[in-house]
């Protein structure tokens, strides 16, 4: 397939638009549809501080654990990242493919907001910041151990500190004393529950009753039971407070339960949607004698059900949705994008060609290996990813260009062989397929319709005409993440030679 070797202008080309906002999300008129967030946004944890709302969740291994704000639960923005690495074997290699941060609890307690969070081969790690925006203390590890899991803090009326958190494979519940300041596990804890694949502990007190809410029954088809006792070593009482039901949401599961200033409540809770990943759903939710009622009891057995469209928490806002496009104008990565594993921050730069995105690349036998990958989140059901790449720099060996990231790799982009660019496809077998020479300065485009299962690479040299580029093909949800799009430069001879992006429309 030979190509014309024209001129590209970066703003010559926009996306052909995305869905509308009805599809999920704020509606515009006072109400929601779930999911609010329809993005992996796994194992999410909120807190509320004054009249904002303050999320995370689980990055595995992506770096960066992202902190978003919102002034309603319904409408989130991302504020900063964490932390930007992890300084321990495996992650300058790619070695640590589901990994990373698993299920973090956030905080606020003594003027201050504190995430803590375990790796399945590392440990229980903590992060504290004055401000949302940090910045947040460098990752300080209370316990090197493997396979801990879903920690949560609790400091009580007294000040006294512990923390809940389960093992690998989940349960039981386990919970330690803590010192004051979070910084160190004080014993060696009490388990205080075993259920059935319990996990995800979140603790929490009110009306002299501790409480437990953890998800049970497995990430697909389980539900979502609270704990209360007078003690904080129990015995515990139980309660199912949410399940599937009739519903088609499956497995309303793992989240957090948060008040607004005016004392209603709400949970916000992850569910597994395919190759979306993990999105993330709002609950109505009350008290009636002391036990938390989530949803709506449709089929009157006692237990809520997931609701598909309700009335926003807090009116006024206005429809939005987290940052997505980029035209790297700025000296700091915008926080949408996540490095795959650690960065090497020698070889990339937003300054060496001012406006643009510079990826020089690092020797790599191929792609799953290689560094300074950067992803985003896929967002919503139909989507479209679009590049401005200038390739013309790339050195022999080289391949850079638009990457779909899940259980499987799939990309488009050049490469350079024998001093001739070509145009190249790259399945998830690793099978590579020539298009055609090029000049090395094109658009890219990934369009992604989840329901269907269906993605299409297409490129354009002119902005204005694409050519589809092979079958539709599909990639799933895989390291315990949702699909994602990402930016590469490796090289699979030597380290050598750069790329440049002027900017991403999504």
């Amino acid at each position: 397939m030979m190509m014309a070797a024209s001129a590209i202008s970066p703003l010559t080309a926009q996306p052909a638009g995305h869905q509308p906002l009805t599809a999920w999300g704020d509606q515009g008129n006072g109400t929601y549809v779930n999911p609010v967030l329809c993005a992996d946004y796994s194992d999410p944890d909120v807190i509320r501080v004054g009249n904002r709302y303050y999320m995370v969740a689980s990055d595995f291994h992506f770096t960066g654990m992202q902190l978003l704000e919102s002034a309603d639960l319904v409408n989130w923005h991302i504020v900063t990242q964490v932390y930007r690495r992890f300084d321990l074997p495996g992650w300058d290699t790619n070695e640590r493919y589901a990994g990373g941060s698993w299920a973090p609890a956030l905080r606020y307690h003594d003027g201050r907001f504190w995430i803590y969070f375990c790796t399945p081969h590392e440990g229980l790690f903590m992060t504290q910041a004055e401000r949302p925006e940090g910045p947040w203390t460098p990752l300080h590890r209370l316990k090197a151990v493997e396979k801990w899991e879903d920690p949560c803090p609790f400091w009580d009326d007294d000040g006294q500190a512990y923390l809940g958190r389960s093992r690998h494979g989940a349960g039981p519940i386990i919970v330690h004393r803590m010192s004051a300041d979070g910084s160190q596990l004080l014993d060696d804890g009490v388990t205080v529950y075993t259920g059935p694949v319990a996990e995800g502990t979140k603790l929490y007190k009110r009306n002299g009753y501790y409480y437990l809410s953890i998800p049970e029954g497995g990430v697909g088809t389980g539900w979502q039971t609270v704990l209360r006792a007078r003690h904080i070593y129990g015995p515990y009482e139980k309660r199912v407070v949410l399940e599937q039901g009739a519903t088609r949401v499956n497995g309303p599961h793992q989240g957090a339960m948060v008040d607004t200033p005016q004392g209603d409540w709400w949970f916000l809770h992850f569910q597994h949607d395919g190759a979306l990943g993990r999105v993330v759903h709002l609950q109505p939710m009350y008290w009636h004698d002391d036990w938390p009622v989530m949803g709506v009891d449709i089929d009157r057995n006692g237990i809520g059900e997931p609701v598909a469209v309700w009335t926003k928490p807090v009116g006024g806002c206005r429809p939005s949705l987290p940052q997505t496009s980029d035209d790297f104008d700025t000296a700091v990565l915008s926080p949408q994008w996540q490095w795959n594993h650690n960065p090497d921050d020698g070889s990339w730069s937003l300054t060496e060609h001012p406006g643009r995105l510079t990826l020089h690349a690092l020797r790599s036998a191929d792609f799953r290996h290689a560094r300074n990958t950067l992803t985003q989140k896929v967002m919503g059901y139909q989507s479209e990813a679009m590049v401005s790449i200038d390739c013309r720099h790339i050195a022999d060996g080289g391949r850079a260009g638009l990457v779909c990231m899940g259980k499987t790799n799939e990309l488009m982009g050049v490469m350079r062989q024998d001093g001739r660019l070509t145009l190249y496809r790259e399945d998830a077998q690793g099978r590579l397929t020539p298009l055609g020479p090029t000049n090395g300065r094109l658009l890219l485009r990934l369009t992604l319709d989840m329901q269907a299962r269906q993605y299409r690479f297409s490129y354009s040299t002119d902005g204005k005409r694409f050519t589809t580029v092979g079958e539709p093909f599909f990639v799933d949800f895989g390291n315990w993440k949702g699909v994602r799009f990402g930016l590469y430069h490796y090289n699979v001879c030597a380290a050598g030679g750069y790329a440049t992006v002027a900017w991403v429309r999504y």
